[in-house]
């Protein structure tokens, strides 16, 4: 995998957009396909890069990120009539998720938690198997073990035998790491801070939920209620998700499927802060979150916090709406206005936006 760039110009300035790239062949074609659109990258986002390229591979140079390739050496002949391609296996995406295993030390953590038995396969190995897989392609347990590990060069990096990796052993490892999901999510938020420089001061929060075929009838938590799914007919789990500004999660949460998603604010909140301790942070949350109990929680206990208001409320705000001053660009088609609410208590931040009108 490698760095390419886009030049785009606009308003009379050049924006250079970046994004990760790999080799793929397709037939007798290699195409590039793209793996994360990166945005813009000035000289300080790609001296982030390299640095952290850097304390990724543990290598004492990374040259080949942005600059261009060294110059070929010395053609070599061969005999093209002799040569054969067999069993071609990918290597570079899972090379680079074993770098990242190892750099967030995974690797120590589980073998410090996760107690040894009489297993043929270290559960360290098996859980390195799954967040590499999840990483590169998602799917199933069942996909990973009939035909994802067989396609890729992780049986000579981790020396696991294609053999001996199925379905049932993959779940076993989860069942292993649940026990210690708490102590899990401190250590990543230790090491990712320290890794990528994360900012902990603004938390996002959303619920999803994902559903069971059959009774689920082991599953306390399994519910029926609102189905983002459109699957009514089927039991559910919901999900509460704690991500930072940049989408790296920092804590999740099981909760009933019949459970609304207003009355998971004070649980999630309290847990996070118990976990990570207290701090000025700011919580951001849509409206499905937002209720008067909520509200007056969060201000009792000196929180801040950003939510989504229910859409009746613009009618409060006509007149500022209407008025074309104070109005900020915060990015292309999108501005923004600070006021303050009519009892003074608590400050709202209006949003507008060109596509959104247009449509």
């Amino acid at each position: 995998m490698y760095l390419r760039h886009t030049t785009v110009g606009k308003n009379g300035k050049t924006h250079s957009y970046w994004r990760l790239v790999r080799s793929v062949r397709r037939g007798r074609k290699v195409v590039q396909e793209t793996v994360a659109q990166l945005g813009e990258l000035d000289a300080h986002g790609r001296a982030r890069a390299r640095s952290l390229a850097l304390r990724i591979t543990g290598r004492g140079e990374q040259y080949e990120l942005f600059e261009a390739p060294a110059a070929p050496g010395a053609p070599v002949a061969v005999r093209l009539d002799q040569i054969r391609l067999e069993r071609a296996r990918r290597f570079g995406d899972v090379w680079l998720g074993w770098r990242l295993w190892q750099a967030l030390a995974l690797d120590r953590f589980c073998e410090e938690h996760v107690a040894e038995g009489r297993e043929q396969v270290p559960w360290a190995s098996i859980a390195a198997i799954l967040v590499i897989a999840r990483l590169c392609e998602p799917s199933s347990e069942l996909h990973i073990a009939e035909d994802w590990y067989r396609r890729t060069a992780l049986d000579d990096l981790l020396g696991v035998p294609v053999e001996r990796i199925n379905d049932d052993r993959l779940y076993r490892a989860l069942d292993h790491l649940l026990p210690h999901k708490e102590a899990l999510e401190v250590h990543l938020k230790e090491r990712l801070g320290a890794l990528f420089g994360l900012d902990y001061e603004l938390l996002l929060y959303d619920v999803t939920s994902t559903y069971f075929e059959g009774q689920a009838a082991a599953n306390p938590l399994a519910r029926r209620g609102y189905s983002r799914d459109h699957r009514a007919d089927c039991k559910q789990v919901c999900i509460g998700l704690v991500v930072t500004r940049e989408g790296v999660p920092l804590g999740y949460e099981v909760f009933a499927g019949n459970r609304t998603d207003v009355t998971t604010v004070e649980e999630i909140v309290t847990t996070m802060e118990r976990r990570y301790g207290a701090a000025r942070r700011i919580w951001v949350m849509d409206r499905g979150m937002v209720s008067a109990e909520n509200i007056a929680w969060l201000q009792s206990s000196g929180r801040q916090y950003l939510v989504g208001t229910s859409k009746s409320e613009l009618k409060t705000f006509a007149a500022q709406l209407a008025d074309r001053q104070d109005w900020r660009e915060v990015r292309d088609g999108v501005e923004a206005k600070v006021c303050a609410g009519p009892d003074g208590s608590e400050t709202f931040l209006l949003v507008r936006s060109a596509e959104r009108r247009q449509k």
